[in-house]
């Protein structure tokens, strides 16, 4: 490929990112970092960078890179968080997450996505990211509470698993709705919890039982 990704990268954080109002200097800092075209197949390298979402196996995709951006903003994380992801995928939100906070705790439903994902984060050189292969819809309890959680695939209702599992003061932010989405702010005050619709999505579904063989 002859394509110039720096600079590809560049404009999108500047056109796409903060052209639409993100501001978290830490959140750009790793939208600027990271090597998007790392993280897609190699067909889709060209549109790395592109305004959309874009397919990487198993009937999943990698979010638009506003959305990434998005909603890790919306989590505030300040650096030395404790995070859990569900939806491993490609990789990449996992590396962004693993950017702003100090520990990333990432489940997986598809065993391939997850071994795929987990090759390309440990040859960029992270280290303070855990995999799981497994239901997500679950969490990972042994390892809560969580002070924020992200969830990259819709379910039709906010899991009680996952509230569970979010420390008090956590924000929690996941895509809810079947034929129509919307991006649901969690955020819990003790032993109750705070929903903020945000804005509409649309995502792939969350699955929530084992399809190729993984164990959690």
């Amino acid at each position: 490929m002859s394509e110039d990704y720096e600079n590809l990268r560049e404009r999108m954080v500047a056109s796409q990112i903060e052209g639409r109002g993100i501001r978290d200097p830490r959140v750009l800092r790793a939208m600027r970092k990271l090597p998007r075209h790392v993280f897609v197949p190699n067909e889709m390298k060209s549109w790395a960078y592109a305004d959309e979402p874009l397919p990487i196996g198993q009937g999943q995709t990698i979010s638009q890179p506003y959305i990434v951006a998005y909603m890790t903003e919306v989590l505030e994380l300040a650096g030395g968080e404790k995070v859990l992801e569900v939806g491993t995928g490609s990789g990449y939100q996992t590396a962004v997450l693993a950017e702003v906070a100090a520990e990333v705790w990432t489940v997986e439903i598809y065993k391939a996505l997850s071994i795929g994902a987990r090759a390309r984060l440990e040859a960029l050189g992270y280290e303070n990211i855990r995999y799981r292969v497994g239901d997500g819809s679950r969490g990972w309890p042994e390892a809560g509470p969580f002070d924020a959680i992200m969830v990259t695939a819709a379910p039709g209702a906010v899991p009680a698993a996952l509230e569970a599992q979010l420390a008090v003061s956590g924000r929690m932010i996941i895509p809810v709705g079947v034929n129509s989405q919307e991006l649901i702010l969690v955020q819990r005050e003790k032993a109750s919890f705070r929903r903020d619709s945000l804005i509409g999505v649309r995502f792939v579904p969350l699955i929530s039982k084992r399809l190729d063989g993984g164990n959690d």
